[in-house]
């Protein structure tokens, strides 16, 4: 359980921030910033399921929004050479292979794409797609840290891949199961 007795510290006001481990890093630099994004997707979240309530979206966008809190601590722990299984959390195969089930399952009823969409339709199907734009942002900011150097683990990038591609599919079901998509209309203003 964590405990906050007080929200600001005055610690950060040099600009800097601790990870997980207590180690102090810039508050700028790319493991915060992968970090940060993936906060924000989960802001994002709790926006969309102002307009899901009731519904077997509402029970995904719930569990996702923890799960990203999970994704939040992975990222703000940087793994040890020696880190012993379990000892951190971690984002888990597990959770990525069920983001591709419930992919899955909510696609199945769902009209073939003849057109790119354009985020919109719907209040829910709105906000998912900026969540999803959101959650994309996270994927590359977690990509940026990889190609610094750092260490992050599998799963949690491969969560990141999956979980924009639910956001996509949940948009749609948000359109009333694809009848209310917006349709992008390829060069329509000339």
């Amino acid at each position: 359980m964590v405990t906050l007795n007080r929200i600001y510290t005055r610690a950060g006001d040099d600009g800097t921030t601790r990870l997980a481990t207590g180690a102090p890093v810039s508050k700028s630099s790319l493991r915060v910033a992968a970090y940060g994004d993936v906060d924000e997707t989960n802001a994002c979240l709790g926006l969309a399921r102002l307009h899901t309530g009731g519904t077997v979206l509402d029970l995904i966008l719930a569990r996702l929004q923890n799960e990203l809190f999970d994704l939040g601590a992975d990222l703000a722990t940087p793994p040890a050479a020696d880190e012993a299984p379990g000892s951190a959390l971690r984002i888990v195969d597990s959770q990525v292979d069920r983001l591709e089930s419930e992919i899955d399952s909510l696609n199945v009823g769902l009209p073939p794409l003849t057109s790119f969409i354009l985020p919109g339709g719907t209040p829910a199907a709105a906000a998912l797609h900026l969540a999803r734009t959101v959650s994309r942002r996270a994927e590359r900011s977690t990509i940026a840290l990889v190609e610094s150097g750092a260490l992050v683990g599998g799963p949690a990038l491969r969560y990141l891949n999956r979980l924009s591609d639910l956001l996509f599919v949940a948009a749609r079901v948000a359109n009333d199961n694809g009848k209310a998509e917006v349709f992008w209309q390829s060069g329509a203003t000339r």
